[in-house]
C-alpha cells in the first residue's frame, strides 16, 4: 500500500518570480511562516533547513529547484523531542495564470502523524503566504490551529 499524499492548491494574485522569492528568501519565510526561516542556496543536491529561534525543526536535501516553475526538497522532522516518521517530500508547483500564479504544495510519503500535523499546517502557511504576497501583511501567529503548532513546534 503506498503511502497517502496531501495536495493543496491556490491562486494567488503575484507573479511567478515573486511567489519563487518569497518560497526561498529566509527574510519572506521567516515572516509567512510563523517565524520559521528556510535556508538553503536551492540548489539541487543543498541541504536546507526550517529553523526557529536558531532550532531546526526540520531539515533536507534540494531535489528540485526549476525557477520559478518547481521546487522541491525532502522533508526530515528533527525537532529534539519529536517522533519521526521518515523522510517525506515536499512539491511546489508555479502556474501562471494571467494576472495570477497557481501554486500547487504536494506533500508526499507521508506517514500517519506527519500526515494529520501538516493537514493543519499547510493550510496556515499557505494562506499566510498569500495574505503576504497580495497584501505586504502575513497572517497573525495566534491563528495557528493546534496541529500546526504541533507540526511546527510553534
Amino acid at each position: 500500500m503506498s503511502k497517502p499524499d496531501y495536495v493543496y492548491v491556490t491562486y494567488i494574485e503575484t507573479t511567478a518570480d515573486k511567489l519563487w522569492h518569497a518560497l526561498t528568501s529566509s527574510e519572506f519565510t521567516e515572516r509567512f511562516w510563523f517565524g520559521y526561516r528556510a535556508s538553503s542556496d536551492w540548489k539541487v543536491g543543498s541541504p536546507y533547513h526550517l529553523a526557529k529561534d536558531g532550532r531546526r525543526a526540520v531539515q533536507g536535501v534540494v531535489l528540485i529547484a526549476d525557477p520559478p516553475n518547481r521546487l522541491a526538497y525532502s522533508w526530515d522532522v528533527v525537532k529534539e523531542g519529536v517522533e519521526r516518521e521518515g523522510v517525506s517530500r515536499v512539491t511546489f508547483d508555479i502556474e501562471p495564470h494571467g494576472g495570477v500564479v497557481k501554486l500547487i504544495v504536494t506533500h508526499d510519503n507521508l506517514g500517519p502523524k506527519t500526515l494529520r500535523d501538516i493537514s493543519g499546517g499547510w493550510p496556515m502557511v499557505i494562506a499566510s503566504l498569500k495574505s503576504f504576497l497580495e497584501t505586504g501583511h502575513e497572517l497573525p501567529a495566534d491563528l495557528l490551529t493546534s496541529s500546526a503548532r504541533e507540526a511546527y513546534h510553534a
